[in-house]
């Protein structure tokens, strides 16, 4: 299979969620791979961070992160970008949860075929989304989880959804995610530097994945400007107040430097061979 067949799809559910593979993405690009991202919601309800004049309005956050998403997209070497149209739940246990429009609360098989049909469309050779616990648990991160990790099968099954296409097997479904020993670290390193941490009320052991189910680490460390480049357009995003943005370069280097994978499902990796495992396409050229 040449470079030119290749494919990886990211499957997210706001704008800003797509910044854990952005290197990657980046990287298989310059290689000639197609890369697309799928942004479930426009993320009407997160927080809109403190600026002269205001980012956006409550009303508007929804347009504004859109065009957030597009130029970090732009800046990511993301080529095919697809919002499916849904509301932001918001975090678990707010209001935002019993809007019938949110996302968690959507018909399922409405929602999966319109990721099925977007897999049969792109043809992806490779899938990355979130793991199960969503990052923290948010809603929406655990229920495009779901959704992508059924459609990874689905769209294969011709059977399903006919009018969505020609059936399509992508190879490889792949979790992002952060070893859990690192999530130790990082909320050790937040509570020495005596910073609020984003872990607290959280248990770190819930949090990530344990080391072992990591199969595949992309050394994404010259992205690292690109990175910073694509997450500085989420610009209603970024809290200069957030334990994250008051990390020491060094650390934000070291845990933002490696890109972690879990391989869940399709072609099994090599994790002896460490040229495999830090290529999601390995054995598939």
């Amino acid at each position: 299979m040449s470079v030119s067949d290749l494919a990886i799809l990211a499957s997210y559910a706001h704008p800003d969620d797509e910044q854990g593979v952005t290197g990657a993405l980046a990287w298989y690009a310059e290689q000639g791979v197609r890369t697309g991202l799928i942004c479930a919601t426009r993320g009407e309800l997160g927080e809109i961070a403190e600026a002269d004049p205001p980012l956006a309005t409550v009303e508007t956050l929804g347009q504004v992160r859109e065009q957030e998403m597009r130029r970090a997209a732009a800046i990511a070497k993301i080529q095919r970008l697809w919002f499916l149209d849904y509301r932001d739940s918001g975090m678990r246990g707010t209001e935002g949860n019993n809007d019938a429009r949110a996302f968690m609360n959507v018909d399922e098989n409405e929602a999966l075929e319109k990721v099925v049909r977007i897999i049969r469309e792109f043809k992806p050779t490779v899938i990355v989304t979130f793991d199960p616990s969503g990052g923290y648990g948010h809603p929406d991160h655990m229920r495009i989880n779901q959704l992508t990790t059924q459609a990874f099968r689905v769209a294969n099954e011709s059977r399903q959804f006919s009018e969505a296409g020609p059936a399509w097997e992508a190879k490889r479904l792949f979790y992002s995610s952060i070893p859990r020993s690192m999530i130790r670290q990082l909320a050790q390193f937040a509570e020495q530097a005596g910073l609020a941490s984003n872990f607290t009320g959280m248990d770190p052991e819930k949090l990530g994945l344990p080391d072992e189910m990591i199969t595949n680490r992309v050394d994404v460390r010259k992205y690292m400007g690109l990175k910073r480049e694509s997450l500085s357009q989420h610009r209603t995003q970024l809290n200069p107040n957030s334990p994250f943005a008051k990390l020491p370069e060094e650390i934000t280097a070291q845990w933002r430097g490696t890109e972690y994978f879990a391989l869940v499902a399709g072609v099994p990796v090599d994790t002896a061979d460490q040229a495999a495992s830090s290529d999601l396409f390995s054995g598939l050229r």
